[in-house]
């Protein structure tokens, strides 16, 4: 069996529905198991219209309710049969009654905490599965709606859920694996899940990406498909680099350094559960069903492309923190980490002298606080709008003079932190951002002019 993943790109109108539709019948005989993210933009007109409640825009927050269910029943309408049209609608109505329910609890609450994130923006999943599971039946196809809630078991935290997979493969087997078994197709939203209380909670944005992994690793499955609005993983981010080439294979360990630094075809966390199941995942483009993609694997076969792919992260705020003592004492960097982990912001890139430490961090809502706290014994900076910029390949690891490589292409912009990887899969540096379009544009000219196009595609 396979599993595919829908992202909401690919089903941004009912045409794009259609179109997926045609694409799971056409691999019907490899037993598929569907994870779908919400339709279009669905999450980001959820979590708008949830600020708007909590701010006092009450009338605002009903009009974006009304749009969006409006909108959404009128794309279910065109997608279920005639049979099917009353219940669909019927559970269509349920769903924005209780969410209209949460959205005046909010009203009144003034506040957003992460469990209410997390159960307004749930709603996409919980919608967009219920309508994609009709039209799948209403192309002649056996689907069976599943709740990924009673599926996918996670911690308390809530926004960013951490699976557990114990609790997770069980369930699986027992609700997933018998409905395959029957040739049925089991569709469920991604990103969505519950505790052990039974409590829903959310994976983080992109998270249907993990609930794929997760769900093909429960069921030893073949292979887990993302389908996205590109032809595969590419060397570079083709709004900047428009001749950005398609790479046909990937190893694990590259795929998961693109995807923490940036890339945007790949969740972060999608590799673990595959790479330890040792499943394939393959990136596909729905628009182009006929694009081999992009295939993901333990141990590729050797490669002449040194440095498989730029990515970037932007909005980054490098953190310069400086000893009030001559000597770093004893106990300095611990006392940093610590501090960090305990607002729960991750570090990204670090670099280190006697007296000194430079690390990055991607969300800086809790650096107020963080720095505060590191101002009893130190000295605190904050360099805001910067960028980290990333070369990615195993080839790096075996070839001298990638890194020269890399920074002639940059001569004459400013680079304020250079790390190597401890895997040395790649080279990372921070630049200004409004330097960013140049460097990844001058890098890829550097890595990519020079290599035949029938070696990627």
């Amino acid at each position: 069996m396979i599993v595919m993943k829908f992202g909401g790109s690919s089903l941004e109108s009912a045409e794009a529905v259609r179109r997926v539709v045609g694409i799971v019948a056409a691999r019907a005989e490899r037993r598929p198991l569907i994870v779908v993210s919400a339709l279009g933009k669905t999450t980001d007109q959820l979590l708008a219209i949830a600020e708007a409640a909590v701010t006092g825009h009450s009338q605002a927050a009903a009009i974006l309710l009304s749009e969006l269910r409006d909108h959404t029943s009128r794309m279910a309408a065109e997608l279920a049969s005639d049979d099917a049209h009353d219940d669909l609608a019927g559970l269509l109505d349920e769903n924005f009654e209780e969410l209209a329910s949460l959205i005046k609890g909010l009203e009144v609450l003034g506040e957003l905490t992460p469990r209410s994130v997390g159960a307004v923006s749930s709603f996409g999943e919980r919608i967009a599965s219920r309508v994609f599971a009709e039209a799948l039946r209403a192309a002649g196809l056996d689907a069976a709606h599943v709740d990924a809630r009673e599926v996918v078991v996670t911690d308390d935290r809530h926004t960013e859920a951490q699976p557990l997979a114990e609790p997770t493969n069980r369930r699986a087997n027992e609700l997933l694996r018998p409905l395959i078994e029957k040739e049925r197709i089991p569709v469920l939203g991604g990103f969505i899940a519950s505790n052990e209380k039974g409590v829903t909670t959310t994976l983080g944005r992109g998270g249907s990406d993990l609930s794929a992994s997760l769900l093909g690793a429960a069921l030893d499955a073949e292979e887990v498909q993302i389908w996205t609005d590109v032809d595969g993983v590419l060397t570079a981010d083709p709004s900047i680099v428009a001749d950005a080439h398609r790479l046909r294979v990937l190893s694990f360990a590259e795929a998961s350094e693109l995807a923490y630094f940036g890339a945007r075809v790949l969740h972060p966390a999608t590799m673990a559960p595959a790479l330890e199941k040792n499943i394939p995942v393959k990136v596909l483009n729905s628009r182009r069903p006929e694009i081999e993609g992009t295939r993901i694997v333990a141990e590729p076969a050797p490669s002449q492309v040194l440095v498989k792919s730029i990515a970037y992260k932007e909005n980054i705020t490098v953190v310069d923190i400086r000893s009030t003592r001559m000597l770093m004492a004893h106990g300095f960097l611990a006392r940093i980490f610590q501090i960090f982990e305990e607002h729960e912001t991750a570090v990204d890139m670090v670099s280190t002298s006697e007296v000194s430490v430079s690390l990055t961090v991607d969300r800086a809502e809790r650096l107020g606080a963080i720095s505060a706290r590191l101002s009893e014994f130190s000295t605190v900076t904050l360099r805001e709008q910067q960028a980290i910029v990333c070369v990615v390949g195993e080839g790096i690891r075996y070839t001298p003079g990638i890194a020269a490589k890399v920074f002639s292409a940059l001569d004459g912009i400013p680079v304020s932190m250079i790390s190597l990887g401890a895997e040395r899969l790649n080279v990372g540096f921070v630049v200004n951002e409004k330097d960013l379009e140049a460097v990844v544009t001058r890098l890829h000219a550097a890595f990519f002019s020079e290599i035949d196009h029938d070696v990627f595609a």
